[in-house]
């Protein structure tokens, strides 16, 4: 069986609340509810949730056609980067490519790469501890540490090229039984599940 993880769509921006309680804007909300319209959003079992809005907003519309509850993990948030606050897109951007080519450093106090990494591979691998492996699950996060967790599961380097497109809102898909990528990001709402046993999931 599969995992998945997805990362939330756009959110409302606004520079006078801390990152962490933004939530969906409208497109992001759009986007969420049309993923969920999908026959793969039925058939999960699990949701895990980071603790921040933006993704606990987007699990439970994910969560609300399946009929489970969604399960939240702080130590899911995205990587820390409360000590420069609020950037702009462009100083954002800068500072992201920054994160990822030096993995090992911390940007101007932010958590380092290496640090966010094993902080999500952690949170995900302690779930999956007690998990059945015969039931689908989703994890529900941010673009910056799916990406560490990503280059995780592939064996990788930590870099940017293997980052979700712009925008959010996408997913990438590993099997339970080996932690093998079978799926790399794909827009949530375009993504038409998963063949296990000769079945579409």
């Amino acid at each position: 069986m599969y995992a998945l993880y997805i990362t939330h769509p756009q959110v409302r921006i606004d520079a006078d609340v801390p990152v962490p309680h933004w939530g969906l804007s409208e497109l992001g909300v759009e986007r969420t509810r049309k993923a969920s319209a999908l026959p793969w959003a039925k058939t999960l079992r699990r949701i895990v949730s980071s603790a921040e809005n933006k993704a606990t907003e987007t699990a439970q519309i994910v969560a609300s056609v399946s009929g489970v509850a969604v399960e939240t993990v702080p130590n899911m948030h995205e990587n820390d980067r409360s000590a420069t606050g609020f950037l702009p897109p462009d100083q954002f951007e800068a500072a992201a490519d920054w994160f990822f080519a030096h993995p090992h450093a911390s940007y101007k106090g932010w958590e380092t790469a290496i640090d966010a990494q094993a902080r999500i591979v952690s949170a995900v691998e302690t779930v999956l501890a007690d998990h059945d492996p015969m039931l689908p699950i989703a994890f529900v996060g941010h673009g910056g540490v799916g990406t560490l967790l990503k280059c995780h599961l592939a064996g990788s380097q930590i870099t940017r090229s293997t980052d979700q497109p712009a925008g959010g809102g996408n997913l990438f898909c590993f099997t339970l039984a080996d932690r093998r990528i079978t799926c790399d990001w794909t827009a949530m709402e375009t993504w038409q599940g998963e063949t296990w046993q000769g079945m579409r999931l």
